[in-house]
């Protein structure tokens, strides 16, 4: 290593926020400065915090709802987008019970005091006679995304889609720059939150995931212990066994794309959003779609279907097909 190199690696990696703003109560934007790296190190680190934001960074929303009397099924829907921050890990629940004729909003839900929402408009349905609308939620706070089966609860009860990422998106760039001593890389990167948390605090918790992550890594490294070095701990595969794990390793991978969702993909902030508009969240869902259903999606041009269908066959391997294909 040369000396300039070992001046650059001691030097404490900082981050900076250059910007902040509040666009409204579901849409924050903030943009930081981390540096300085050595070559190639910004791409690594820049890779994982974005992923780290938009996969481990947790959220709350309503996951159930329970009708009394009447069912509405738009309302789900409306439920679904309601913006809510909890500082509770706990599953809460929450009662909507309104008597029209009314403009139903998420500011007449009835919360426990742990739980907070973001924006008291938020459309949830409209009651054009006397009549008495009561609705039981369920709220949960977790990672990711959740798809249920629909068939799992009964009785006047309705499991939602729920989306519980907070960070709406995340774009990041490097640049090169000369400190006098040797070049170095500075990574600018942008968050964009739905309020429920800045992007600052979204930022500090994806650190934090990714150290949790990693360091279970420098245990096994500093003891051994996690590996076992015995014979009778090998596994030697028959023909069968063979054709068993090639089995598992299929329904294993159907599994991964079920739960895999697009932002792994990379996409630019313009394909990216048109497919989140169209409930196109994780590799299976898009899976669903051929080139031709995806260029009928508003807003969503010949350019963004080819970088797409470039980024499902270069990252997993797969290629939509042009048209579907119809059974006769």
């Amino acid at each position: 290593m040369f000396k300039n190199e070992r001046l650059i690696s001691q030097q404490q990696i900082q981050w900076k926020c250059l910007e902040s703003k509040t666009e409204n109560k579901r849409l924050q934007y903030g943009r930081f400065a981390i540096s300085p790296f050595q070559r190639g190190q910004a791409s690594t680190v820049g890779t994982a915090i974005r992923r780290a934001l938009l996969q481990e960074v947790r959220g709350s929303s309503i996951t159930r709802a329970k009708f009394h009397k009447v069912t509405i099924h738009d309302v789900l829907v409306n439920l679904k987008e309601i913006v809510l921050k909890s500082d509770s890990n706990d599953i809460q629940e929450g009662f909507l019970s309104v008597t029209g004729p009314k403009v139903v909003t998420a500011g007449d839900t009835l919360l426990p005091s742990c739980v907070k929402i973001i924006d008291n408009s938020q459309y949830v349905t409209t009651i054009t006679q006397p009549i008495s609308l009561h609705i039981e939620l369920k709220i949960e706070k977790d990672r990711g995304y959740r798809i249920e089966k629909p068939e799992k609860y009964k009785d006047g009860q309705f499991v939602i889609d729920a989306v519980f990422m907070p960070v709406q998106n995340v774009n990041y760039s490097i640049h090169l720059f000369d400190n006098g001593r040797a070049t170095q890389e500075i990574s600018f990167m942008e968050i964009w939150t739905n309020g429920s948390l800045t992007p600052h605090e979204a930022l500090s918790e994806a650190s934090k995931k990714l150290i949790e992550l990693l360091n279970p890594l420098l245990t096994i490294i500093e003891d051994g212990s996690s590996f076992k070095s015995k014979e009778d701990s090998i596994i030697i595969a028959t023909e069968s066994t063979s054709r068993q794990l090639q089995f598992n390793n299929t329904s294993k991978l159907e599994q991964t794309l079920f739960e895999t969702f697009i932002d792994q993909l990379e996409l630019p902030a313009r394909a990216f959003n048109c497919l989140k508009r169209s409930e196109i969240h994780t590799i299976a869902d898009l899976l669903n779609y051929s080139r031709e259903d995806l260029s009928r999606i508003k807003n969503f041009g010949q350019k963004s279907v080819d970088q797409v269908s470039k980024a499902l066959w270069e990252r997993f391997g797969k290629e939509l097909p042009n048209k579907k294909e119809t059974i006769t």
